[in-house]
């Protein structure tokens, strides 16, 4: 069993919440809510065709998910034990991926073989919890973000996730395709700026208009359209805002929604449109939109987030506390530069050999029009 810290969290998660038997709910920053917990019932589990349910009560009790029959049973303080371990060994592991044979001998002695659970959904893990709101015991899935490693994608890019803006060049203007997309390379070797920011920065000094055509993916365009039909639109001005200011946290580019308002919204009275609507586009991501699978804007694959902090308490956002879970959404993510797969030898073109499938940040040109694609990732910061 080797993984990353992400990875790794993932089973320190299932570890801790048998260790606590609970979950904690979180506010907008991440702190414990004293008063909103869920108490757990069990976890369910399933790697390839063997079901497991791990169930809390005086002690853990293994059951086999198909015939109910108790396989194991153990004292709770074992769980207890083991977390602190992973946790220690978490915090003190460097480097990509890393073992830890003393847990994965724990692991195996109660069934659990593979760091991921399989799931048909995004969910890292699902759990049966006691719902004081309801009184009823509902089975939630939740992805799972650790802060111990490196920052967590929220939103993985892809060839499709790329944004589309057709260019259009001023009236008289000789523009050498070639010689921009090279230059504006060359100038930014050997130094942190970014070239995609040079090249729309060089874009606009050259007096280039730009306008948002589509997203390279239609699925993903209608996932937009379904939760907001302005909102391909509004992703558009906001992925472009990060490359061409190169600012990424999403406050500071919705603050620049606010000042150029480019859908003209009536913000006289105070209405946060770009805010709002940037809000439920991330939150709908944390609860299971993906670019290519078809968003029906059901709940029924996760219940949220847990978070693994980075002093090893876990807490959770639900859709049940909506507006902390909001809240926290926005203040913590940022937008990334994923590999643009533009070969360095021949600015311009995808790169030979090993590549992401990206292929975007260069000017190209189709069917005598200039355009520029622009890719869309979210991390937490």
């Amino acid at each position: 069993m080797r993984g990353n810290k992400g990875e790794w969290s993932e089973i320190y998660v299932f570890l801790k919440l048998l260790a606590d038997g609970r979950l904690n709910a979180a506010d907008a920053d991440l702190n414990a809510l004293a008063d909103i917990y869920y108490p757990l019932i069990k976890i369910l589990r399933v790697e390839a065709d063997k079901r497991r349910e791990y169930i809390y009560n005086d002690t853990i009790k293994v059951v086999d998910g198909n015939t109910k029959d108790i396989i194991f049973e153990l004292q709770i303080n074992e769980f207890i034990e083991k977390s602190q371990e992973l946790f220690k060994n978490l915090k003190g592991s460097s480097g990509l991926s890393f073992q830890f044979p003393e847990i994965e001998k724990f692991l195996n002695s109660i069934d659990v073989n593979t760091l991921s659970a399989t799931s048909l959904d995004k969910s890292d893990i699902k759990i049966v919890v006691h719902d004081y709101n309801t009184g009823s015991n509902p089975t939630f899935g939740f992805s799972i973000k650790s802060m111990i490693g490196s920052d967590s994608t929220l939103f993985n890019p892809a060839a499709g996730t790329n944004f589309i803006y057709k260019l259009t060049k001023p009236v008289g203007l000789d523009f050498d395709l070639k010689h921009f997309n090279y230059e504006t390379l060359r100038l930014t070797k050997g130094t942190k700026k970014s070239k995609i920011t040079l090249r729309l920065n060089t874009l606009e000094e050259l007096g280039f208009k730009y306008e948002f055509v589509r997203i390279q993916s239609e699925n993903l365009h209608l996932n937009l359209q379904l939760i907001d039909s302005q909102l391909p639109e509004i992703i558009s001005h906001l992925v472009y805002s990060k490359f061409n200011t190169g600012r990424s946290r999403i406050t500071d580019l919705v603050s620049i929604l606010n000042e150029r308002n480019p859908l003209k919204f009536n913000l006289a009275s105070g209405h946060p449109f770009y805010e709002y609507k940037i809000k439920n586009f991330l939150s709908e991501v944390a609860l299971g939109m993906t670019p290519e699978a078809v968003f029906t804007g059901k709940y029924d694959a996760t219940g949220g987030i847990i978070i693994v902090k980075e002093d090893g308490d876990i807490v959770c956002y639900h859709i049940y506390n909506k507006n902390e879970f909001q809240t926290y959404l926005i203040n913590n993510t940022k937008l990334d530069q994923p590999a643009t797969s533009e070969d360095n030898d021949n600015p311009g073109f995808e790169k030979v050999g090993k590549a992401k499938p990206y292929k975007y940040g260069w000017v190209y040109e189709e069917n005598n029009e200039l355009f520029i694609k622009l890719n869309l990732q979210i991390r937490f910061t």
